[in-house]
């Protein structure tokens, strides 16, 4: 179809499509399939495995493919090829290819206890690693080290590579997780208000429930808990289940 997107292929070959079916076509859409549309990001977390990458990949291609609707060149318009893997400028034969932008996500540790914040738009009483978007010329370690002094006031002293994930919020980003250590006694956080709502040093024992959890809160449930974090889907949870399993 002209507006469909190839996300790739099963096991057994079978090519899979994705195609944005717009607010207009939403209700026949859920009568045919006998299901209904949810809001993006609360699908996001009700998937697992492979269908949460499977729909971040999806959006994140249908997303750019709306927004890059003409060249920035000669304001002329592109051409969706047919896989849907790049738009063409026929004018002047520029090729376009979706991107993303890099991210740090590092969970900060004193060896004993982790680091976690919250920023003003997160729902009620969740509480995640640090993050921050790596600036032009920036190495990963560089940003790494900025983000952390930045948004809590603390020296990293040493850090390594985790995983990597693709982050379709708010647009995509390709979030490289590490582990960022301080010094033992640096304890003090300095925080960054105009970043953070609120940061909090966690013991093993404060977390092992929290990471038990496999879904997001309903709101009713966010109202009662009193601290949790991002669930499986997010590479923020497999630092901190990391974290845990060295403690």
């Amino acid at each position: 179809m002209e507006e469909s997107v190839l996300t790739g292929c099963t096991e057994s070959l079978v090519p899979q499509f994705a195609l944005d079916l717009g607010q207009t076509e939403k209700a026949g859409a859920e009568m045919l399939l006998k299901g209904r549309f949810v809001e993006f990001r609360k699908a996001f977390f009700l998937v697992e495995g492979k269908d949460s990458t499977l729909l971040s990949q999806a959006q994140a291609l249908l997303r750019w493919h709306s927004t890059h609707l003409y060249c920035g060149r000669t304001g002329q318009p592109t051409q969706k090829n047919i896989s849907g893997s790049k738009r063409v400028c026929g004018t002047d034969e520029v090729i376009y290819y979706p991107q993303m932008s890099p991210v740090v996500i590092m969970l900060v540790s004193n060896g004993t206890h982790c680091l976690l914040a919250r920023q003003k738009g997160f729902p009620p009483g969740m509480y995640s690693a640090l993050a921050g978007f790596c600036n032009i010329g920036e190495t990963v370690e560089e940003a790494v080290h900025r983000e952390v002094a930045e948004e809590v006031g603390l020296d990293v002293s040493s850090l390594s590579y985790s995983a990597s994930q693709h982050w379709p919020f708010p647009s995509s980003s390709l979030m490289i997780g590490c582990h960022a250590m301080v010094q033992p006694k640096q304890n003090k956080i300095e925080l960054n208000h105009s970043e953070l709502e609120d940061a909090r040093w966690f013991d093993a024992a404060e977390i092992e429930e929290p990471l038990k959890q496999k879904q997001v809160p309903s709101k009713k449930e966010m109202g009662e808990i009193a601290f949790w974090i991002p669930p499986p889907q997010a590479l923020a949870h497999h630092l901190i289940k990391e974290w845990m399993q060295r403690h």
